[in-house]
C-alpha cells in the first residue's frame, strides 16, 4: 500500500488494486490522483469510493455497493440510439447543433453520454472534463472505443479529450469549433423530502458541482466560431439569456445562441 500527501478526496477516494497485472497503471493513477492505492479492503478502510479495473473496464465503487458492479462510462449507444456509424443526424440535439457543424467542443463532458452520440453522428468532437476522476473514467471508455471492431475498420479514433478548467482551456483552443456544446449542472426542481443517500453526496462532491455556469456560458461564446449550445431542464431559466433557437423535449430543451 502507498500512502501519498493528503489530498482533497482525503478519505473519501481510494485505488484498489485487486490483480497484479493492474498494478502498474492503478499506482500511477493512485499518484496522479494523490489518493491511498490499496490492495486489499475491509470494513475499516476509511475511503467511501474506490477506483479499480472490473469487467474489462475502470469502475468507481461504492463501498456499501462493492459487489453491484459500479459506475463506468458506457460506450455503447443508449437505448433509441442508432448503433449505425455515421448515425442519423436527427432529433433535437442534432437540429440544435446545426446541418453545417463539423466540430464540436463538449465542454462539459461528464459521464460522456453526449460526446459520444455525437461522435457516433458523424461530428468531430473533443471532450474537456474538470473532474480527475470522472477524466480517468472518461479516458478508459475512449481507450475501450478504440478497442472495438468497427472504430478499428473505420480507422477511426476516439474523441480527444483534456482534463482541466473548461473557462482556462476554451480560452485556449487551438482552433475555433464551429459549436461549443454546455450541459452543466442545474439544480433539481424540488427539493426531496429526505436528504440524499450521504455516498451520493460524496459522490457530487468528488465529482464537483458547477457553480460558474455563467463564466463558462460567457468563455463558451467567446471561444466559439458560430455558435453555443446549451442543454437544460425544461423548467430552468436560460443561461445565456434569450437564446436564437430553442428546440425542447418533454424533459428538457436544447436553446442554441449564435456567434454573429
Amino acid at each position: 500500500m502507498s500512502t501519498p500527501p493528503i489530498s482533497q478526496y482525503n478519505d473519501k477516494l481510494a485505488v484498489w488494486c485487486q490483480h497484479e497485472s493492474d498494478f502498474t497503471q492503478l499506482n500511477s493513477l493512485a499518484n496522479s490522483l494523490a489518493v491511498p492505492l490499496y490492495q486489499s479492503i475491509d470494513k475499516h478502510t476509511p475511503e467511501v469510493f474506490f477506483l479499480t479495473y472490473r469487467d474489462d473496464c475502470l469502475k468507481l465503487l461504492d463501498k456499501e455497493l462493492l459487489k453491484k458492479g459500479g459506475l463506468t462510462v458506457d460506450i455503447q449507444p443508449r437505448a433509441g440510439e442508432q448503433r449505425s456509424y455515421p448515425a442519423p443526424k436527427q432529433g433535437n440535439l442534432a437540429k440544435a447543433l446545426g446541418r453545417k457543424t463539423k466540430t464540436i467542443v463538449d465542454a462539459t463532458t461528464g459521464w460522456g453520454q453526449d460526446a459520444l452520440f455525437m461522435f457516433r453522428m458523424g461530428y468531430q468532437v473533443q471532450c474537456i472534463e474538470r473532474s480527475e476522476i470522472m477524466a480517468a473514467l472518461l479516458g478508459d471508455a475512449f481507450q475501450r472505443l478504440n478497442q472495438v471492431d468497427w472504430m478499428q475498420s473505420l480507422n477511426l479514433q476516439a474523441p480527444k479529450l483534456s482534463q482541466g478548467n473548461a473557462i482556462e482551456l476554451l480560452a485556449n483552443l487551438e482552433a475555433s469549433p464551429d459549436c461549443i456544446y454546455l450541459d452543466p449542472m442545474f439544480p433539481p426542481k424540488r427539493k426531496k423530502s429526505a436528504l440524499a443517500k450521504k455516498s451520493m453526496q460524496i459522490l457530487q462532491e468528488l465529482l464537483g458541482q458547477d457553480e460558474d455556469k455563467e463564466q463558462l456560458f460567457e468563455a463558451a461564446f467567446k471561444a466559439t466560431a458560430k455558435r453555443v449550445v446549451v442543454k437544460t431542464p425544461d423548467y430552468a431559466k436560460p443561461l445565456g439569456g434569450k437564446p436564437d433557437e430553442s428546440f425542447k423535449g418533454k424533459l428538457l430543451r436544447y436553446d442554441v445562441y449564435f456567434k454573429k
